[in-house]
């Protein structure tokens, strides 16, 4: 196949759709460590009638063909809500994107990151950001450390050899993002305990689990903290009403509420966590379907799903509390109770925390004191164009 010119062309039928989320398989399948998303999910992803995100954005997808097989595929979109921040806070007037990359070999990367940063430039952008897939929220930067274990539930994983791919193509590296991991049958530390132990005895504090049965009232009280506590953060684009929903249906049957704590002060919440089961344990062997019984093995794991890992996304502090001893205390106490129910409800052994924005100061600190180190890293580049 080699031998056959390389094409490529904007996404433009169902069969270009298909072809551009089968090229995912094609290009990933022999590596152990890469998760297969379920390809229904993946359809919802580019689909702008079922993804919430597109409702301030727009894109192309393209996809690259050699004797009419899928060698590579990549993604250029704008966000109307990242060219309205400030500059110096990561994105700004005149920033596009690029994402959802994969390539066979070389060349075929270059077309398509050429190809992507040509149509950018065609819509009036100066600048180049990648990988982010697709929005900032989803999977953003780029996988260069950490391939030998696989994933853990709405993170990236990438071949190594696209980090000289791409920095070849002219990308300088402007972000990294990290996560951490960390053994959480162990107890933390004593100074960690003694900490916890201060916030039981205050009266002002009280954590609780989130009550499902009130889950869009419930999502908005963390909504609103996570767009005050993120709001001065390198790349924050605030999250829209129409994106919470959206992440919202998909995200519901793998909340429980014991994994999900929101902290009050005073009567008023303050912060959250949000801890979700690894469910990449449970699509992983689907491999992206579904059928003919992916479905009830899916359904049954969901009940009461028993797990190595636990991800930590989300975690958040307003704003007036950050940089305090009250911040660090609250995220201690989520994190130990949140610890106590993966372990004893779910059998877990092993937390995963992030991405954390390797500038992030207060959160790294917060990860180094329980003892947890970085296990993945991923790098998010940009070019002018």
């Amino acid at each position: 196949m080699a031998s056959h010119p390389l094409a490529v062309r904007p996404v433009s039928s169902a069969a270009d759709r298909k072809m551009f989320i089968d090229a995912a398989y094609l290009l990933n399948g022999d590596d152990p460590n890469w998760v297969p998303p379920l390809r229904s999910e993946l359809a919802s992803t580019i689909d702008p009638k079922k993804n919430a995100w597109f409702s301030h954005a727009h894109g192309q997808l393209f996809i690259a063909t050699r004797g009419g097989k899928p060698v590579g595929r990549i993604s250029a979109h704008i966000d109307k809500l990242a060219l309205e921040m400030a500059a110096d806070k990561g994105f700004g007037p005149g920033t596009g994107f690029w994402g959802m990359f994969d390539a066979a070999d070389a060349n075929t990367a270059k077309a398509l990151i050429n190809t992507a940063e040509d149509w950018l430039r065609n819509q009036g952008m100066t600048r180049a950001i990648g990988p982010v897939s697709l929005s900032i929220w989803e999977e953003p930067g780029l996988l260069i450390e950490g391939h030998d274990h696989a994933p853990t539930v709405m993170m990236g994983h990438h071949p190594a050899k696209y980090q000289a791919w791409i920095e070849d193509a002219g990308y300088q590296p402007v972000k990294k993002l990290l996560t951490y991991e960390l053994d959480i049958t162990v107890d933390f530390p004593p100074i960690v305990n003694r900490i916890i132990a201060s916030g039981e005895k205050n009266p002002r504090i009280h954590i609780r689990p989130v009550d499902k049965k009130n889950f869009e009232a419930e999502a908005e009280i963390i909504l609103a903290i996570l767009n005050d506590a993120w709001s001065d953060n390198w790349g924050f684009v605030p999250l829209t009403p129409p994106e919470i929903a959206d992440v919202g249906k998909k995200l519901k049957p793998i909340v429980f509420e014991d994994l999900i704590q929101i902290a009050e002060l005073d009567g008023e919440p303050v912060a959250f966590m949000i801890t979700l089961p690894d469910l990449n344990e449970a699509i992983g062997p689907l491999k992206g379907s579904l059928l003919p019984f992916g479905w009830a093995k899916l359904l049954l794991w969901l009940r009461k799903p028993q797990v190595r890992t636990m991800r930590v996304p989300l975690m958040g502090v307003v704003k007036r509390l950050q940089s305090s001893r009250m911040a660090s205390q609250l995220a201690f106490m989520m994190i130990e109770y949140i610890r106590r129910a993966s372990v004893a409800n779910y059998g877990a052994t092993r937390g995963e925390i992030g991405w954390i924005l390797d500038d992030n100061q207060g959160m790294r600190s917060i990860a180094e004191t329980i003892n947890s180190r970085v296990n993945r890293v991923y790098q998010v580049y940009a070019k002018p164009l």
